[in-house]
C-alpha cells in the first residue's frame, strides 16, 4: 500500500470528442498503476464534486453562472478550446472536488495525488487553454476558508506558463526583478502575495502569449534539456522556499515538457521528468511540507508515453515518501 492516497474518478473523463487532449489518460494512468503494482485498489479515493460555492472561491459569480446555465458566448467557448456541455461542467466540478480532497489528505499523510486536475489556465472570469475552472486555486481557497492552511505555494512544471494561477494569485510586485543566473533562462522573481506564492517553469516561446507575473517565473528557451531544467527547478524551488514557508505545496505536474510532446518545445526525457518529480518531493520532504499533486498537460505523440510520465510521478513519490 502507498504511504499516500490517490484521488480518482471515472467521471474525470472529458467528453470532448476527437481532441489533442487525451481525455482517456486518467483511466489509463489508474490502470497502469494497478497493473504494475505501484498502487493497489485500497490506495484510491473517490471524490465528490466541488460545490458552486467552492468554485466561487476562485471564480467570479458571473462566470460560474454562465457555466452552470450554459450561457457562454461564442467567443468565451472558443477561448476555452473545448466544446461546452453539461457533462463537461460536471467533470470539471468533480476535478475541483478531487483537488480539495487531495489537499485534505496531503495535510494528513504528507502527500496526496489528484489523478486529474491541474487546470492552470483558467482565470477568475473565463476559461482558456482546455481549462474551464482552476481546481488548484479552488482547493487552496477552500482549505484556507476551512482554516486548514494559511499559506500555500504552487510549483507549476507544465510546459505552458501558469497564467491563470498568476492571475488568481497575483504577486505583490507586478514588475518583477531578474534572479542572478549564469545560464540562459530569463528567470524573474516578484514579491509574493500575502498567502500564496506561485512558481512557474515553462517554455518562453509557447502558449500563452500574455504571461502575467508569477512570484517566480522561469522562462525556458526552446530545447531545454534534462540537466538544464533540473538546475533551474532546483534554483527556483530553493529560492522560493527561502522567501516563503507554505503550509501546503501544490505541485502541478505537467507531462508536456517531454521531448516528444505535440504542444511543447522542450527536450526532457522520460527519465528526466521522473528526476524532476523526485527533486520536488525531496525538497518538500526535507522541509516537512505536505505536497498535493495534480496532473496537467501531456500531449505526447504516443499516449502511452504520457501515461508513463504521469505514472512515474506516483512512483517517484512512493520512492521518496516510503
Amino acid at each position: 500500500m502507498l504511504p499516500f492516497k490517490l484521488v480518482y474518478s471515472d467521471g474525470y473523463f472529458l467528453p470532448i470528442g476527437a481532441h489533442v487532449f487525451p481525455a482517456e489518460k486518467y483511466r489509463l494512468i489508474k490502470e497502469r498503476l494497478l497493473m504494475t503494482k505501484v498502487a493497489e485498489a485500497a490506495d484510491f479515493l473517490e471524490p465528490k464534486p466541488a460545490s458552486d460555492d467552492d468554485i466561487r472561491l476562485a471564480h467570479t459569480e458571473d462566470y460560474v453562472r454562465k457555466l452552470t446555465t450554459g450561457t457562454l458566448n461564442r467567443a468565451e467557448e472558443a477561448l476555452l478550446e473545448l466544446p461546452y456541455s453539461t457533462q463537461l461542467v460536471n467533470a470539471f466540478w468533480l476535478a475541483a472536488g478531487g483537488s480539495i480532497l487531495a489537499g485534505e489528505w496531503a495535510l494528513r499523510d504528507g502527500a496526496a495525488f489528484n489523478i486529474g486536475g491541474g487546470f492552470h489556465h483558467a482565470y477568475p472570469g473565463h476559461g482558456e487553454g482546455f481549462c474551464m475552472v482552476h481546481d488548484v486555486a479552488v482547493a487552496i481557497r477552500r482549505l484556507q476558508k476551512d482554516k486548514k492552511i494559511a499559506r500555500a505555494m504552487t510549483v507549476d512544471c507544465d510546459v505552458h506558463h501558469g497564467n491563470g494561477t498568476a492571475a488568481i494569485f497575483p504577486p505583490g510586485n507586478a514588475t518583477g526583478t531578474k534572479l542572478p543566473s549564469s545560464t540562459p533562462g530569463n528567470a524573474e522573481a516578484t514579491e509574493p502575495g500575502d498567502s500564496v506564492f506561485t512558481i512557474s517553469l515553462h517554455q518562453q516561446n509557447n502558449y500563452p502569449a500574455i504571461k502575467p507575473p508569477s512570484s517566480i517565473d522561469v522562462n525556458l528557451p526552446d530545447g531545454t534539456t534534462d540537466e538544464q531544467y533540473l538546475s533551474w527547478l532546483d534554483n527556483a524551488v530553493s529560492s522560493g522556499l527561502r522567501r516563503f514557508t507554505p503550509d501546503l505545496l501544490c505541485y502541478i505536474s505537467g507531462a508536456d515538457p517531454y521531448k516528444e510532446d505535440q504542444l511543447g518545445g522542450l527536450a526532457l526525457t522520460i527519465e528526466g521528468l521522473k528526476a524532476r518529480d523526485t527533486l520536488l518531493f525531496k525538497a518538500a520532504k526535507a522541509r516537512s511540507i505536505p505536497v498535493m499533486v495534480t496532473y496537467a498537460g501531456g500531449y505526447a505523440r504516443k499516449v502511452e508515453d504520457t501515461v508513463t510520465i504521469h505514472s512515474n510521478t506516483v512512483l517517484a513519490a512512493k520512492e521518496v515518501f516510503s
